[in-house]
């Protein structure tokens, strides 16, 4: 998408509410990714995973965390004007994720302000919230996006 048709900054002032698509989590997924950056027994193996709080299998809290990022970058961040984040200030993890689940989110504007350095710039601070079926937030975060103003 060129740059001059992706949502600027303006189009995102404080109170904007970003709704995300449904995106169901298989059990091959969760071992998949846990096989491979998260290798703790909670994560592949349903007998250990028992044994553990979690009570079952469930998925890493930073599995969750890429799938948060897939459904931001489908829903809205692919076609702004985004030139990324400096960091994340918070991540909750609020439920355990489990083979089956189906998550929804949303992505509220808690405050819009342009950068006083570099004008060409706005500054979001931004809270998404991903939940389960059952409407069970599952992840909490909050965190910075600089997107590119109109000028």
């Amino acid at each position: 998408m060129a740059e001059a048709t992706r949502r600027p900054f303006e189009e995102f002032p404080t109170g904007t509410v970003l709704p995300m698509a449904t995106r169901v989590v298989t059990r091959e997924e969760i071992i998949s990714f846990a096989q491979e950056y998260d290798p703790q027994p909670m994560h592949l193996d349903a007998a250990a995973a028992e044994k553990t709080m979690l009570g079952g299998l469930s998925a890493s809290g930073w599995h969750v965390c890429s799938i948060m990022m897939r459904m931001m970058c489908d829903s809205f961040l692919n076609s702004s004007t985004s030139q990324g984040s400096p960091g994340v200030d918070t991540v909750r993890w609020q439920q355990p994720v489990r083979p089956g689940d189906e998550l929804t989110g949303e992505t509220r504007v808690l405050d819009a302000r342009r950068s006083q350095s570099r004008p060409t710039i706005g500054i979001l601070k931004m809270r998404t919230t991903l939940a389960n079926q059952r409407q069970e937030p599952v992840l909490v975060s909050e965190y910075t996006v600089m997107m590119l103003t109109r000028s």
